[in-house]
């Protein structure tokens, strides 16, 4: 069974606007997904789906702030209506800011939370329980290295969500391995984005880059690839794993 079989599976992709997430979003729309985009910002979901596919019938943007149930439950009525189904869930907004451990404030620390880590709980709980009353389907969340080590250039708060998100991942992996769905994480390392340039002033990101063993930024279209193949019908063995891609920062 491939994607391109038919009828085309489905694939929705939060926070995809920009950075990453669009990566995601394009390689699975070039594997013969259709896809849905969605981003807090509404009228970037919807610009970024219209390069995809002007016509919608393989791409379609949508609003949806991941700190509301609501909007996931909206967002999965929607792929369900329109295509059918869904098969792929990509569990990637998040907000990352790298403000000094000293100097996050509880109403910034709890923020970083609710965005990154209660927004996967939310993805893994509405799409995971759609996935498994249809008896199939992958779940990718987008952890980070920051997750596994403390972090090289991200604030505390960031880092915290996203260990918290690895291990959601298998909690989710456990809960839902035997109805057919497998839950896999990738940890990226720093990649080469608009988001890391602008997150990390031009000395220090050269600092960063010294540090790695393979001295370069990851490539964010390789990390797209990789979910592309955890989204693919043959992972069906690969189940609660975290996938790493740092240039060497973190061996194990």
């Amino acid at each position: 069974m491939s994607p391109l079989s038919t009828p085309p599976q489905t694939a929705i992709v939060t926070g995809a606007a920009q950075g990453l997430g669009l990566c995601i979003a394009q390689a699975l729309h070039a594997a013969g997904y259709r896809v849905a985009i969605t981003d807090r910002d509404a009228d970037a979901a919807h610009a970024a789906a219209s390069a995809l596919d002007a016509s919608g019938a393989s791409a379609a943007g949508l609003g949806l702030d991941v700190t509301r149930k609501p909007d996931f439950e909206a967002a999965l009525a929607f792929v369900q209506q329109r295509w059918g189904g869904l098969q792929v869930a990509v569990n990637n907004a998040a907000v990352t800011l790298t403000t000094p451990v000293m100097e996050i404030t509880p109403e910034e620390f709890d923020m970083v939370l609710r965005v990154n880590l209660r927004g996967t709980f939310l993805g893994c709980q509405v799409f995971g329980a759609a996935l498994a009353q249809a008896g199939y389907g992958r779940m990718i969340n987008v952890a980070s290295l920051a997750g596994q080590n403390g972090g090289t250039a991200s604030g505390a708060h960031y880092a915290s969500s996203k260990s918290g998100i690895l291990t959601l991942t298998k909690i989710f992996a456990r809960e839902l391995a035997s109805r057919g769905v497998t839950v896999n994480a990738v940890a990226p390392g720093p990649m080469d984005l608009p988001s890391v340039h602008a997150a990390v002033p031009p000395q220090r990101l050269a600092r960063l880059v010294e540090a790695i063993p393979v001295r370069k930024l990851g490539n964010p279209r390789f990390v797209a690839g990789l979910v592309v193949q955890l989204a693919s019908p043959e992972a069906d063995f690969a189940t609660g794993a975290a996938w790493d891609i740092n240039g060497g920062i973190f061996m194990r």
